[in-house]
């Protein structure tokens, strides 16, 4: 989640100036896009505001049930199936493709929705079409007997999901009035907990124990863990696409003259100067060490409890099931906590450090308790931490936006600080296993996730 900014911190304000340039993101005035397409924040006239704030969380929802069900649970299982163990080095094989894939298709996919001119609009288009090829992706992943056919259709999944995010997330400066921002950013940021929420429950269920029921609750006898799961998770992301495009159309553009197309011009809109835009860099950098350090052991979690914690495996999908719900809701806790506090401040690099030393200190935890319980534990101190960092995320991205009037672009460079670490956390985590163990997972992701909070520190327009 994020949260909305003091008057004169806000995009477009004196304290700003790269964002008033070009009338881009954060722009207070209007500001022309490729072809004179509004672009900048302030051009929102002719739009309905109020569908989007069901639409737009339901599609990045929809978004987090591939990147937690398939990513966490599906994929983990289908690896274990196919090499008949549970193989650490044939799971990174299949996510590297996925990884690098994913890192192109935002800003890709970003920047051909800015110059897309339609009856429908320049975003509506793409995210139908992502999502379409997304899911038949899934559908394809879901039938895959081979560690390549598993990373090739993974790798799809990710090319084309991470467009349906960059296009439907565009439409937050494309739509939404700066003043707003605040409000749906702590809408979007819910996508993370409420996908794990919903991903868990139905895919693999939690012990009725732990609230004093009997059985499992969700679960549905393991009905989703495997084929049926993926099938589910398309039906889902598809029908979020159909819904964002019909209730929250987009303004046709058709007649907007288009800008010539020019290679190189195209090419270099993927390159944002650390020269030029020093802030941005630097809290980029930031946001991407932060989440490797939060991923790299979310992403593992199954095979932590399978081989490091050691709990069997018919009763692999409830526990787990546990672990991430707990954590998801003290995220959401933090979050709604944090956000008025910073409000009311007007500080964000602090809270960013108070969740660097806070997550790597919860690592420690599972390292001093390998147990079910110090997992649990972990889980919860973790989610609280990491609802701190959700509660300035996108404020502070949002402050440090480079203006190229092409928002679409510029939110896809943003998301890859995002998307990038959660696609490639399994890589990054197999290759730690391979040379230290499970053991080792704790430390290293702890001091990453140090390293990453400690750099917002070298950024300067933001207190």
């Amino acid at each position: 989640m994020s949260t909305t900014l003091p008057e004169h911190e806000r995009p477009g304000a004196g304290g700003n100036p790269r964002a008033q340039q070009a009338g881009g993101p954060g722009a207070g005035g209007s500001g022309a896009g490729p072809g004179g397409t509004a672009s900048g924040p302030g051009d929102t006239a002719g739009y309905r505001l109020g569908p989007l704030y069901l639409t737009l969380p339901l599609a990045n929802i929809a978004l987090y049930m591939i990147w937690i069900g398939v990513g966490s649970f599906l994929i983990p299982l289908q690896v274990a199936q196919i090499t008949g163990e549970n193989d650490t080095d044939a799971l990174t094989t299949a996510s590297t493709t996925g990884a690098i894939l994913a890192t192109i298709g935002n800003p890709l996919f970003g920047l051909l929705s800015d110059r897309t001119r339609s009856r429908w609009g320049r975003r509506a288009p793409w995210v139908l079409l992502c999502a379409g090829v997304g899911c038949l992706a899934l559908v394809g992943q879901a039938k895959a007997s081979s560690i390549a056919m598993l990373g090739f259709t993974w790798g799809m999944v990710q090319l084309f999901m991470n467009g349906y995010m960059a296009a439907s997330t565009a439409a937050m400066p494309d739509r939404v009035p700066v003043r707003k921002y605040g409000t749906f950013s702590a809408l979007i940021g819910l996508g993370i907990p409420l996908a794990t929420i919903i991903a868990s429950l139905i895919i693999g269920g939690v012990p009725g124990e732990k609230f004093g029921l009997s059985g499992t609750i969700g679960g549905f006898d393991g009905k989703f863990m495997g084929e049926k799961g993926y099938y589910l998770i398309a039906v889902i992301v598809f029908a979020s696409a159909v819904i964002f495009v019909l209730v929250s159309p987009d303004k046709p553009n058709k007649d907007v003259p288009r800008e010539k197309f020019e290679l190189k011009e195209f090419l270099s809109g993927f390159w944002v100067s650390p020269k030029e835009h020093p802030d941005f860099f630097w809290a980029f950098a930031s946001r991407f060490g932060v989440m490797v350090g939060y991923w790299i052991v979310s992403v593992y979690t199954m095979f932590i409890l399978i081989e490091y914690i050691e709990i069997p495996g018919e009763e692999i999908g409830p526990a787990m099931g546990y672990q991430l719900i707990i954590n998801a809701l003290a995220t959401v806790a933090a979050s709604m906590v944090i956000g008025p506090l910073v409000d009311r401040i007007g500080r964000i690099k602090p809270f960013v450090l108070i969740c660097g030393v806070g997550s790597a200190a919860s690592l420690a935890i599972p390292m001093l308790s390998p147990t079910e319980g110090g997992m649990e534990v972990f889980q919860i101190v973790n989610g609280i931490f990491f609802g701190t960092y959700m509660a300035v995320d996108l404020a502070l991205m949002t402050k440090v936006l480079p203006s190229s009037g092409e928002p679409g672009k510029d939110l896809g460079i943003v998301n890859i600080a995002a998307a990038g670490p959660q696609i490639a956390a399994p890589t990054i985590a197999g290759w730690i296993v391979d040379a230290g163990g499970y053991e080792a997972i704790f430390p290293i992701a702890a001091v990453v996730s140090l390293g990453g909070a400690f750099l917002v520190l070298k950024v300067r327009a933001v207190r």
